[in-house]
This record gives C-alpha cells, structure tokens and sequence, in this order.
C-alpha cells in the first residue's frame, strides 16, 4: 500500500508570535490594574465629597416704587471630605442666586483643598446691586414682603478631585440645587441641602 505524501512542514510566522505575546501581555496588565483598582478601593473605602448649605439668613430685602429690588444674605457651605485616607481638592466652584429667576448673584470660590475627614465652611456675605424688575417679578417681591418670608434658589456646581494612592485621582462633578425659604425678620435657617455627584 503505498505511503501517503505529506506536503512541506508549515512553520508559524514569527509577526503572529509577537503579536500573540504583545496580547497575553495586555491582557496580563489590564487584569492586574483591575485588582490593584479593587485593593485600593476595598482599603480606602472612598465616599464622595459633598457641599451643603448649612445655614442663611436674610439681612435686607428692599423692594421700592421704582421696581428696583435689593437683597443682602449670608449663606454658608460647607466643604465636606468624609475620607478617612485621601484629601480632597474642590475647584470650578461656582453657584447663582436665583430670587423668582431673576440672579440676584454668583458665589464663586477658588480652588481648595480640604483634609482627610474634614470640613471647611465657605462664608458668602451676598449684597446684590439694585435689581430692576419686570412688574410681574415686582408682584412676586410684593407677595414675599406681604408673607414675610423670601424665597430664593441656590443652583451651580463643583468640581472635586481626589487621590487614592497607586490607584489614581478620582473626579467627580457636584451639583447643587437648593431652595431657600428665608424669613424677613432675620432668622436663620439651617436647610438639609446637599450636592449630588456625576
């Protein structure tokens, strides 16, 4: 019985190696970084950072013949870093006070850094200039001296960092909208209001 002939021994080419080895190495990296991501966030356990409003109260709240409006108020923020192992860089903080649409002002702040759980409370003494309004706004000023109580809304956000060892930095975007109801005789309010992160 004859022998079947077998043609030439075929041999791998040597780019289909490399790019075989070039893939286990890849994928041998992306594995490992996944569990170190997964360490690091089992060991330092990170909450994110917040802004509430914790207090505000209104100081002026004028209102004249003229439709001009002017409103002075004190509001404070607190910049809250609940992380036991990582501080916090805020930045790109930026808000507007809205009283019936009309902004009344902007409360900005600076880039900041706030320590591992830790607070820091950002004070914004706000003094509008004289605001013209339409007579329909004028009629929402009227109701609010009638009711002796102002209401205003706090909208923005901040932009916050922070650093967890060989993982990396962490971003996340917080966005405030709060209202504020504010009695005319001066009393302060303590409003449970607080950013939600993106």
């Amino acid at each position: 019985m004859p022998k079947p002939v077998l043609g030439p021994e075929r041999r791998t080419n040597p780019l289909i190696w490399c790019v075989a080895l070039l893939c286990t190495f890849i994928t041998l990296a992306v594995i490992i970084t996944g569990i170190i991501v997964f360490i690091g966030f089992i060991i330092v356990r990170p909450k994110v950072p917040q802004m509430s409003v914790t207090s505000a109260n209104i100081d002026t709240f004028a209102y004249d013949m003229s439709n001009l409006l002017s409103i002075k108020v004190s509001i404070v923020i607190n910049a809250e870093n609940d992380n036991v192992k990582a501080h916090a860089t805020f930045y790109e903080t930026i808000y507007t006070l809205y009283f019936h649409d009309v902004k009344v002002a902007y409360l900005r702040a600076d880039p900041f850094d706030v320590s591992k759980n830790s607070t820091i409370p950002l004070y914004y003494p706000v003094e509008s200039a004289s605001i013209a309004l339409t007579p329909q706004e004028g009629a929402n000023a009227e109701v609010a001296l009638n009711q002796r109580l102002v209401v205003l809304d706090l909208k923005g956000s901040s932009r916050t960092r922070w650093r967890l060892g060989l993982v990396g930095s962490v971003k996340f975007w917080l966005h405030l909208n709060c209202k504020l109801k504010l009695p005319l005789d001066g009393r302060t309010i303590y409003p449970k209001c607080s950013t939600k992160s993106r």
